[in-house]
């Protein structure tokens, strides 16, 4: 299990990073291309969220990792998680179903680090 454990910080840690260094280094107008949900949000706010991701991202590998506070990991899982939640709302209420299924499995992917972790 903790192999599997591993594999899934490492992929779910990777992607949040790369999202959330594209969000804070691209302007927002670069990313309304691919991302429709940034058109619905100021640029600050884009920028904060990019933070957040790339900071949970961290979070899923460096504290397991290093054994430097480890309970931070499942922390950072959970708030992956929230993120994900918020994330499926806001596609709701925009009408952007076809985006949901990503921000589920995403989403219970971070679930199944937190509660493996804790």
């Amino acid at each position: 299990m903790n192999i599997v454990l591993w594999v899934l910080q490492i992929l779910l840690g990777a992607a949040f990073l790369m999202a959330g260094v594209m969000k804070t280094t691209q302007p927002k107008e670069k990313l309304a291309g691919n991302m429709s949900w940034v058109n619905r949000r100021s640029a600050g706010t884009v920028k904060f969220i990019g933070a957040t991701e790339l900071l949970g991202g961290l979070g899923l590998i460096l504290p397991w990792a290093t054994g430097i506070a480890p309970v931070l990991t499942p922390l950072a899982a959970v708030g992956l998680a929230i993120i994900m939640v918020l994330a499926i709302g806001d596609h709701v209420q925009a009408k952007e179903y076809n985006v949901i299924l990503v921000n589920v499995i995403i989403g219970a992917l971070a679930v199944i680090i937190a509660v493996g972790r804790f």
